[in-house]
């Protein structure tokens, strides 16, 4: 007994002393790894909320978007998680009853109520914006316009959201928001890539905006816009042409045709056998058109389609004003355009026209494009109808029209050739949100993408976790390498003979 009692005593590795240390040491390294993994570990995601409401001149749209709340300076990927079609027709077409433009917009208000968690109602952003349909409305009766947004805000200002007013959009801002949507979207902007320009058609105006190496600005500064995103500059050009949306410019080729006020006329772009009866008045209400309304016209003119893809080309053109450019190079309408660059995002009515004929696939070439529009034009009125039952007559009728403004837009009016036609793409959305302006107006109302690059982790979080680990076991080899020569003095357990 007295010899086992003298190898303890001996034995260092069993003092409380020894054993203490080793113990805290082992409770230090353990607590370090679980505090790391528990602090750095991924939370379960919270979000914030954004509304906008896209009041255009054929109808308005609502969208809700989120991103995560806890991304510092709210610089996190903002998705589009709803959208809602307001029933009935836009604003601007509520000017003799503007009440109703708000009332309009309350069942899709309701769906955003309950599509946004209650307890963020509060502290959502709330939009409206009005573009061309409300442009032609206030260059035509000023004090209608203003009435109809008084009706917008009441009716917003009663919901939970934070509404932050109800305003007109100009052209440029149409155009140079559209542009950053579709770059956000494809992350061409965070990630400094070549960008891609923007095509969009609505039913009152249509933008082009894009990225030149040859436009700094100079030769026509109205157009140019100086964005700085993510630590890069941009100097966009931008234009947005009113009255050139596609149904004003079917008013504007219906006008055309009808400048000797005759009661019938024999139009090419609609299909063969269509026939309808328009009237005059309602024909020329438009500023786009009114100054050409002709004297002693009839109450009515009698509409008959015939089909033809080239005279109704021709008659398109007639739209368009091609002379007088004062500039070095020009699009139309005397309005400066620099040459074409980069790949570019057609959407909106350009998206919705084309995805209707089946052409959104631009690697046929333009030729092939042409030659099915014309077999499509050509084609019976009775047997449209009969292929598409479901469709309202009214936009079935007015396809080959669209289709054909569509090419002749862009390439007679944007100088896209046979070269360059393949470099449009039709689209819808980009990863699940529709590509227009709403987006980009939201973006940068509040400020959600930096001028600069924002600061990020030197480290990913599962490396953070992996480097935490493996030093916190190398220090433990190192605690234990540490104690090697105590270890001599723990004898050898005596063998029992």
């Amino acid at each position: 007994m007295s010899a086992q009692r003298e190898m303890k005593e001996k034995n260092h590795w069993h003092t409380p002393v020894t054993i203490i240390i080793t113990v805290i040491g082992v409770i230090a390294i353990v607590a370090l790894v679980t505090v790391a993994v528990l602090q750095n570990r991924p939370l379960s995601q919270k979000y914030k909320y954004g509304i906008v409401l896209d009041a255009g001149s054929s109808h308005t749209a609502l969208y809700i978007y989120e991103w995560p709340a806890e991304k510092h300076n709210n610089t996190g990927r903002v998705e589009q998680t709803y959208s809602c079609k307001v029933i009935g027709p836009g604003i601007s077409s509520y000017a003799s009853d503007p009440s109703k433009a708000g009332e309009s917009l309350s069942a899709c208000m309701h769906e955003a109520e309950q599509r946004v968690p209650k307890k963020r109602h509060h502290e959502t952003p709330l939009y409206l914006g009005a573009t061309a349909g409300m442009r032609l409305l206030s260059m035509e009766n000023n004090a209608a316009s203003e009435k109809v947004f008084q009706a917008v805000n009441e009716a917003l200002r009663k919901s939970p959201f934070s509404h932050e007013g109800a305003r007109l959009l100009s052209g440029q801002e149409e155009g140079a928001f559209g542009w950053v949507t579709v770059n956000y979207l494809d992350d061409r902007l965070a990630q400094g890539l070549e960008t891609t320009g923007a095509l969009d058609l609505g039913g009152a105006s249509t933008q082009i905006s894009f990225v030149s190496d040859n436009y700094d600005g100079s030769e026509s500064p109205s157009n140019s816009v100086t964005f700085r995103l993510y630590g890069n500059d941009y100097n966009l050009y931008t234009h947005s042409f009113l009255c050139y949306g596609k149904d004003q410019a079917l008013r504007m080729a219906l006008a055309h045709q009808t400048q000797s006020g005759p009661a019938t006329i024999s139009d090419p772009c609609f299909h063969p056998g269509f026939t309808a009866f328009r009237n005059y008045s309602a024909l020329y209400d438009s500023p786009c058109v009114s100054d050409r309304k002709p004297q002693g016209a009839p109450t009515m003119f009698n509409q008959t389609g015939i089909g033809n893809f080239q005279q109704c080309q021709e008659v398109v053109k007639s739209v368009f004003n091609f002379t007088n450019c004062r500039y070095s190079k020009c699009s139309f309408n005397s309005v400066f355009q620099p040459l074409l660059q980069g790949p570019f995002g057609a959407f909106s009515a350009y998206y919705f026209v084309m995805n209707f004929l089946n052409l959104t696939d631009t690697s046929i070439s333009l030729e092939t494009v042409k030659e099915k529009l014309s077999s499509y034009c050509a084609t019976p009125w009775n047997q449209i109808t009969q292929q598409h039952p479901s469709i309202k007559v009214k936009y079935l009728a007015e396809y080959c029209f669209s289709g054909t403004y569509i090419l002749t837009l862009l390439t007679e009016g944007y100088n896209f050739t046979s070269e360059t036609y393949s470099d449009i793409k039709f689209i819808k959305k980009i990863k699940g949100s529709d590509a227009g302006w709403t987006l980009g107006y939201m973006l940068n109302l509040t400020n959600m993408i930096p001028a600069e690059a924002p600061d990020s982790p030197p480290l990913r979080y599962a490396s953070y976790v992996s480097i935490v680990t493996v030093m916190t076991i190398l220090i433990f080899i190192i605690l234990l390498l540490s104690m090697r020569p105590l270890w001599h003095h723990f004898p050898k357990r005596p063998q029992i003979v």
